[in-house]
């Protein structure tokens, strides 16, 4: 598994993802592009032997205290590896580098198994949004966590191997078969 910073030159392969993975509600190729081009946007992708697998997007406005998760999609034949709690995690060391306090997602009211990995890493439900998802009529849970909790559980499990220098203490998400 290697993760590394997206560029423009996967946007072909991000968009074959994307239209894979959300049938009725892919991004366009012009939303994504501006994502990727954003300066307060980060995306990672996954790959594997120059084979896009993954990718997810951070949005952090620069000196906000707080972070939206954008999406993680993980391609149908590697769910359930891992490969979305890595994606997820590395998200959230760049929030924790950009001082980040509070990082907020919605997930699909539908799919329990992105719910079951963001309430691992520490996320709480602290709202809904009815018939968010369209066409789909699905309505969004709002999550959130807190920062700063979740790294200081993360760099003492580690031994502090996780720390962040100076850190200040759309999701979708595929680890197991059910898209967000």
């Amino acid at each position: 598994m290697t993760v590394r910073r997206a560029t423009l030159d996967d946007l072909g392969a991000i968009m074959r993802l994307e239209r894979a993975s959300f049938p009725t509600d892919a991004w366009s190729d012009a939303m994504m592009r501006e994502e990727l081009g954003s300066p307060h946007g980060w995306y990672v992708v996954d790959e594997v032997a120059g084979r896009l697998l993954g990718y997810a997007g951070l949005r952090a406005v620069h000196n906000a205290k707080d972070a939206d998760i954008q999406t993680i999609t993980i391609a149908e034949e590697s769910r359930g590896r891992g490969r979305g709690r890595a994606l997820l995690r590395e998200l959230l060391h760049e929030a924790a580098r950009r001082h980040v306090t509070d990082v907020f997602l919605e997930v699909r009211a539908d799919n329990p198994v992105a719910q079951r990995l963001y309430l691992s890493e520490g996320f709480a439900e602290i709202g809904r949004k009815p018939r968010y998802y369209q066409p789909d009529d699905v309505d969004a849970l709002v999550m959130r966590l807190d920062l700063r909790g979740w790294h200081a559980s993360t760099a003492s499990a580690a031994g502090g191997a996780d720390a962040v220098p100076g850190a200040a203490g759309r999701a979708q998400a595929w680890d197991g078969g059910v898209c967000s």
